[in-house]
């Protein structure tokens, strides 16, 4: 199975060439030490600590996030529905999830913007060899987010009219 478009943290991109010696695209690794940090996020998580918090640790050890930028907590919680997010990439449980959101110009800006494909439209593939978050781990990250969403609701940020209030 080949990873389509970026890459995410904890994995690079394996570089071979097939036997006509032409490059392999869509292969993909763990990188080691970033799939200890995405263990240690899972686990700090899971044992109710916050995301701010977790980022504030990470970047006062100076270890890079995504991209090599600072942790930000939206880098490590994400938005849910949408499977963004440290705690929320399937990848990471060994689930490898294609066509989750499509591209389309915003008439009035003439910008790409993305929108999310319902569920029943993402494909799903078992890629066991890229998991690196093992299934006890990524259940109680569920638990702890259905339990913070049973107290609080959803994030406002998280949806359109949240964003909207947010920018009055």
């Amino acid at each position: 199975c080949k990873a389509g478009g970026g890459l995410c943290y904890g994995y690079r991109v394996v570089k071979k060439l097939d036997a006509n010696g032409e490059p392999v695209r869509g292969d993909r690794e763990i990188i080691a030490e970033e799939a200890a940090t995405v263990r240690r996020i899972f686990r700090a998580f899971a044992a109710a600590k916050r995301p701010k918090a977790i980022a504030g640790e990470l970047n006062k050890e100076g270890i890079p996030g995504p991209l090599g930028r600072a942790w930000g907590d939206t880098s490590i919680r994400g938005h849910v529905s949408r499977g963004t997010g440290i705690l929320n990439n399937e990848l990471y449980a060994g689930v490898l999830v294609w066509n989750r959101q499509r591209f389309v110009k915003d008439p009035a800006t003439g910008k790409r913007v993305s929108r999310p494909n319902p569920k029943s439209q993402w494909i799903r593939t078992e890629v066991p060899h890229l998991k690196i978050v093992d299934d006890d781990l990524w259940q109680a990250a569920r638990v702890r987010q259905q339990e913070i969403s049973a107290i609080f609701g959803p994030n406002p940020a998280n949806t359109r009219e949240g964003r909207a209030k947010r920018l009055h």
